[in-house]
């Protein structure tokens, strides 16, 4: 099963990106961390990138696709496969299916921004492993420092007030439109997300059988 994990950013789509991929068996497909990783190498995409994502603004298309086009060709995605943060844009959608790429199911959890923003505002990153945390919700028994590796919290650049504003804008303006775009093909599930991580997998799971 091909599937598309819609959602503001903080909605928790990594988390239930997961809790598909453990149960169907597909490999989870994040943009943002194969994009962060580049960057951490300091390769050429990830020097394209890097203004793009300080700014909290959308990397451009035909960086994010020629990513998308290269990983979709491995092995392990030719029994399904679940895109976590592409397509971002309707002109994205349009050239997946351009790909020629078939997408059975996409799921669009919806958090309002309120409760991403204090989301977000919370998480802290270890900067040596990249282990996460939260200040409220899942805190580190060492406080500033990471329980596994002893290395130090900070706050990613995506995670600063004004720069998840600006992401939420974004996000609004350029990828909610998708809705509309995969409600139309008759592809499009909506996932309210709850307080409790596991009452909206629940849902996630429900609505992959339906």
């Amino acid at each position: 099963m091909n599937l598309i994990l819609l959602g503001a950013p903080g909605a928790g789509k990594g988390t239930q990106a997961e809790v598909i991929c453990d149960k169907l068996q597909i490999p989870a497909i994040s943009t943002g961390n194969i994009i962060r990783e580049a960057l951490k190498n300091g390769t050429e995409l990830g020097q394209k990138a890097k203004s793009y994502m300080d700014a909290g603004s959308l990397v451009p298309d035909e960086v994010v696709i020629a990513i998308i086009k290269e990983r979709l060709a491995q092995e392990d995605c030719k029994n399904g496969f679940i895109l976590d943060g592409f397509p971002r844009t309707v002109p994205q959608a349009e050239a997946l299916d351009a790909m020629g790429v078939v997408i059975h199911k996409v799921l669009d959890i919806e958090v309002p921004d309120e409760t991403i923003q204090k989301r977000l505002s919370g998480r802290r990153v270890c900067e040596s492993c990249g282990a996460s945390y939260h200040v409220d919700f899942k805190p580190s028994s060492k406080g500033e420092m990471c329980d596994k590796c002893g290395g130090k919290l900070v706050i990613r650049k995506d995670d600063q007030p004004e720069t998840v504003k600006e992401r939420l804008k974004v996000y609004h303006e350029s990828t909610e439109p998708l809705c509309d775009y995969y409600r139309k093909a008759g592809k499009l599930t909506v996932i309210e997300g709850q307080e409790e991580v596991a009452q909206t997998s629940a849902l996630v799971l429900k609505a992959l059988e339906a």
